[in-house]
Formats: structure tokens, C-alpha cells, sequence
């Protein structure tokens, strides 16, 4: 009779990890409806962050694909409801102020429609209301007016966070959640791709900031003049960060021809930004390749 033989081990390898991305998407009123083509590119790459952060309407872009909307859930509800501006109307009449005092206290003012009851009033029912809700870890990043600082909201009630994301001065009334006044995390940091850091292999940072374009031989209008340098101001401090230290995947899809609140103009701006994907597609290919390659050296800047 033989003797049964103890089965030798069989060596393994070590299994290969794709390396883990995070993305930071960038304020800039309706342009920020370019972030879709990224959520989108993200999906069919079967790529899902570890983490996200953003500024504006990035923060309701975001928050979206952590409550795990698809892109194509997202782009579907926004163009629908663009399309049908009866809807928006009846929508935005619901937002107004409800007394006449709030509208007209200290003077007309435009800025005193609430951003908060806007977000409930637009925002598809997939999205999650609060920070514990979200499948991706995220965090909102909003400007503290009187702390003189960036905040970043990572938990607790969503709406409240998002609203104070997008409190655009002169457009919607500060934000006060936990005590503190808030206004447009844009206005301190754009594309807030700097708090993740460490937070991943590949960090990405998607910037729809845009800058002033029109006819050179005629001034811009106060409201024009007004939007434009801040968008001079949000690009000098992009720039600044850039300097600094970049991301490892840049992305600035071409929004500058669209105005902050071209909000109905969801398929034009869809249209004119198509050609992001394959921009993104490629550059997060190469961030990808760059460190297999070299996962613990120097990492590449595809800015």
C-alpha cells in the first residue's frame, strides 16, 4: 500500500491592487454641470473613489455620486428638468421668500432667496441627507465668514452643508449651520483637492471655474463685472495651489463661455464639454500606469 504523500504548498503571488483614486470637484455655478462627463468616465472605467471633496456646486455634484447615483442618473435628472422650464418655475416660485419683508429688508436684494430650500426643491429623491448616508467618504468644503476660514463638513445633515457649499454672495442668503455664518466654499478654496491628500494613490482635481470672456471693446455689466473677478480671484488662487503642489490628474473642461447661473442650459453646456472625457480618460490612464511603474517613488504630475 503506498503511503499517501502530504500535498506540497503551492506558492502565490501577491494579488496586484489597482491603486485607489480621489477626486475634488470644483465650484462654478452651472459650469459645474461639465462634472458629469467626469462621473461618467469614472463609471465606465469602473473606477470608484475612496474619497471626495468639493466646493459649490462640486459639493452637490459630489455628494450625488456618493449617494450612488450613477453619472447617467445624474445627467438624465438634470436635463430633464432643464428641459422642462414650466417645472423650474413653479420650483423657484416655491423658493422664494415667504414674506415680503425678507425680500425687501435693508432694500431689494437679490441675495436673500435660501439656498437650503432650493437644494430640497431641485435635487433628485436619491439624494442622501446626511454625511452617514453617503457609500463614499466626502467632504464639503464652505467658507466660515466671520472665522475668516474654510470649513470641511463631514458629517451630519448633508443639505445643510451643501447649501452653505453654494451660498454664492449676492444670489443667495449666508448659510448658519451649528452656530457659524457660511458662504460659497469657493471663495476660499475652488477645487479643494489639497484635503485629500494622503487619502489615496491618485488624487484628482476638476476645476469649473471658468474665466470672463465677451467682446473686449465693451465693458461688462455690474452683474457681469461682479462674477468675472471672482473668477480672476478663484483662478489666481488655483494657480497658486498648482505652484505649490498639484494633483496628480488636472482636469479644466471648457466652461468658460457660461455664465454662473446658466443653470437651464444644462445640454448646451453638456454639448460644448463632451470633449473632457476623453481628456480625463486618458490622463487618469496615464496617473495609473505612472504608478504601477512607480508606486513608491516620485509621483508623475499630469497637469
Amino acid at each position: 500500500m503506498s503511503e499517501a504523500r502530504q500535498a506540497e504548498p503551492v506558492a502565490t503571488r501577491p494579488t496586484k491592487t489597482d491603486p485607489t483614486v480621489a477626486i475634488a470637484f470644483g465650484g462654478g455655478g452651472a459650469r459645474g454641470y461639465a462634472h458629469i462627463h467626469i462621473i461618467e468616465v469614472l463609471d465606465e472605467m469602473g473606477v470608484r473613489p475612496v474619497a471626495i471633496t468639493g466646493s459649490s456646486i462640486g459639493a452637490v455634484m459630489g455628494a450625488a455620486m456618493a449617494s450612488g447615483m450613477t453619472g447617467r442618473q445624474i445627467r438624465d435628472y438634470t436635463v430633464s428638468l432643464a428641459r422642462n422650464r414650466g417645472d423650474v418655475v413653479g420650483r423657484f416660485w416655491q423658493t422664494r421668500p415667504s414674506r415680503m419683508r425678507e425680500l425687501v429688508d435693508g432694500g431689494f436684494r437679490f441675495g436673500q432667496f435660501n439656498i437650503e430650500r432650493m437644494l430640497h426643491t431641485f435635487l433628485p429623491p436619491q439624494m442622501a441627507h446626511s454625511f452617514e448616508e453617503l457609500k463614499i467618504p466626502t467632504g464639503i468644503v464652505a467658507t466660515d465668514y466671520y472665522g475668516h476660514r474654510q470649513t470641511v463638513f463631514t458629517s451630519g445633515d448633508l443639505f445643510s452643508a451643501m447649501a452653505a457649499s453654494a451660498a454664492i454672495p449676492a444670489v443667495f442668503k449666508a448659510v448658519v449651520r451649528d452656530g457659524r455664518i457660511y458662504v460659497d466654499g469657493g471663495i476660499f478654496n475652488p477645487v479643494p483637492y489639497d484635503h485629500l491628500v494622503g487619502r489615496a494613490d491618485i488624487i484628482v482635481g476638476i476645476d469649473v471655474v471658468g474665466a470672463p470672456q465677451g467682446d473686449p471693446s465693451k465693458p461688462p455689466t455690474t452683474i457681469e463685472c461682479l462674477f468675472g473677478t471672482s473668477q480672476l480671484m478663484n483662478q489666481s488662487m488655483i494657480q497658486l495651489k498648482l505652484m505649490v503642489e498639484p494633483p496628480d490628474v488636472f482636469i479644466r473642461p471648457p466652461v468658460s463661455r457660461f455664465r454662473v447661473l446658466d443653470f437651464l442650459k444644462a445640454e448646451q453646456i453638456l454639448e460644448a464639454t463632451a470633449s473632457v472625457r476623453d481628456e480625463f480618460k486618458r490622463k487618469l490612464e496615464g496617473a495609473v500606469a505612472a504608478y504601477e511603474m512607480d508606486p513608491i517613488g516620485v509621483k508623475r504630475r499630469l497637469v
